[in-house]
């Protein structure tokens, strides 16, 4: 059994139900998972205390939180020793069919490597949602005109939710499997096992 930590920065919840969606994959397969929110780390909490590390974030009018780049940035070394990940969620990657929203996607993550200098072993992507009842109101505008361009949704009245979380879970698999790979096969299921 191996330890994970799922560090994330989420600013309406979807990034966190990513990170919990991811753990709770992970303790399927017989792992410890621990998701945590970047803005609850402290200086008692260290990297070393896991086997393996992902990191989640999401975009907002076209960046990553500053608090996850500092975060990737002031630990690199320490997630370059162990296995490590990174997913994004946003809403460029809400239309898998969108050829210029997979090219942004691709853009912020090369984009959050430059910043942050650390190469993730694995990444993945994943589409986010509009929380119009979390928006106040000139995001909540923003965000409908935003909307309305890249995916026709107009309607205010409630929440869209565009993430497959069947990816999600594939992805928390593929990374464990890669984790259960490096640590010589501790860990995980008597299926992964076989």
């Amino acid at each position: 059994m191996a330890s994970f930590l799922v560090a994330y920065k989420s600013k309406e919840g979807q990034t966190a139900k990513v990170a919990e969606t991811i753990a709770s994959a992970l303790e399927q397969r017989g792992h410890e998972a621990h998701p945590m929110s970047v803005t609850q780390w402290t200086n008692a909490d260290s990297i070393a205390d896991y086997d393996a590390v992902l990191l989640g974030d999401s975009i907002h009018m076209g960046r990553h939180a500053k608090k996850m780049i500092r975060f990737a940035r002031d630990h690199r070394d320490e997630l370059a020793e162990r296995p490590n990940g990174f997913f994004q969620v946003s809403l460029s990657a809400a239309d898998p069919d969108d050829e210029d929203g997979k090219t942004e996607s691709v853009t912020y993550i090369h984009e959050f490597i430059e910043k942050t200098g650390w190469e993730p072993d694995q990444i993945g992507v994943f589409g986010g949602a509009l929380r119009y009842s979390e928006y106040g109101f000139i995001t909540r505008y923003m965000m409908k005109r935003i909307a309305r361009g890249n995916l026709g949704i107009t309607d205010t009245s409630q929440d869209h939710e565009f993430t497959d979380w069947d990816e999600v879970e594939t992805f928390a698999t593929d990374f464990a499997v890669l984790v259960e790979t490096q640590l010589g096969g501790e860990g995980g299921t008597e299926e992964s096992a076989a």
